[in-house]
């Protein structure tokens, strides 16, 4: 047999092999191209969802559910609706053991804290502190992870420190203090910036039970605001005045609450800390336009120019 017939053959056995893994490899990158962008649409989608949280947790008050009770109404009623799959889900919540269960705690707690600063501050200051958190998240996902930081992050991180300095400066020229709902939104983003890096890390996790541990450990957080000197202020509510909410409030949280916790805890699996907390940023812009209609609170504060 000549050489070239050898190389013939030789080609023609490699050619189908290689075809195969090109296939496998490029399909593989396709799926994660398109499973990034979904993540990233369903988390911006989410954001906007949750920057309306703020209109049923002052209807909850007009109904006599006012503080941190209404912050604990939001968080028993979806673990309670969640009751089966948690149930379903007992064996792998168990087996995502501690990694599982702290990312949820600091989900929880920082999802606590930032409804808390929706209750205890403006809408818009509340959501302006949280929204710190692409510089908390790019900075730990850089040390952590080692993920680098674009041009386009530092950009962000910039516009970030810009607002908290407006803000601040606004503040100490008009003699006020920051209040306890703006430390409130301001530990929110730092807490949630390490649960997004914590599950981002965790390769074991899926979004599923990170969801499930978040409205668990959320519920605990959120009782344990109620023993604080500010969060015990107001009285518990009662069954009468609970009931008379149920049937509004449940389909809120069904829509409003839950799948957006869903998408949110499974594209921090997939998406990058600093991205998840850009695309979040949807949020502010739904809360602060609703506000300023709604709730008659201004964009800017101080000598800055009202909302017309």
């Amino acid at each position: 047999m000549s050489e070239n017939r050898q190389n013939d053959l030789g080609f023609h056995a490699i050619t189908p092999a290689l075809a195969h893994w090109l296939m496998i490899r490029g399909g593989a990158v396709v799926t994660k191209f398109n499973t990034e962008h979904l993540a990233m649409v369903a988390v911006a989608m989410s954001g906007l969802a949750w920057g309306l949280f703020w209109i049923p947790l002052r209807a909850l008050d007009d109904h006599g559910i006012s503080g941190v009770w209404a912050i604990v109404l939001f968080y028993l009623l979806p673990t309670l609706l969640l009751m089966p799959v948690i149930l379903l889900r007992t064996r792998h919540l168990l087996q995502g053991g501690w990694s599982l269960h702290i990312a949820g705690m600091f989900a929880g707690v920082a999802l606590v804290l930032y409804a808390g600063s929706l209750v205890f501050t403006d809408i818009v200051r509340a959501l302006l502190f949280y929204y710190l958190t692409p510089l908390w998240s790019t900075l730990l996902a850089r040390i952590v992870i080692g993920e680098a930081i674009t041009r386009a992050r530092w950009g962000t991180i910039g516009l970030a420190l810009i607002g908290l300095l407006l803000i601040l400066r606004i503040d100490a020229g008009s003699g006020g203090a920051l209040r306890p709902g703006d430390w409130m939104g301001l530990a929110s983003g730092l807490v949630w910036a390490i649960a997004a890096v914590w599950m981002k890390s965790d390769t074991n996790g899926n979004g599923l039970d990170f969801a499930l541990s978040y409205f668990i450990w959320g519920s605990v957080a959120a009782l344990a605001l109620t023993l604080l000197p500010h969060g015990g202020s107001t009285p518990p509510p009662d069954w009468q005045t609970i009931r008379a909410v149920l049937p509004w409030i449940v389909p809120v949280i069904l829509l409003l609450v839950i799948p957006p916790a869903l998408a949110v805890m499974w594209g921090a699996t997939v998406l990058s800390p600093g991205v998840l907390a850009i695309l979040f940023m949807t949020e502010i812009s739904a809360g602060t336009l609703t506000a300023a209609y709604w709730a008659n609170e201004p964009l800017a504060y101080g000598k800055l120019q009202e909302w017309p």
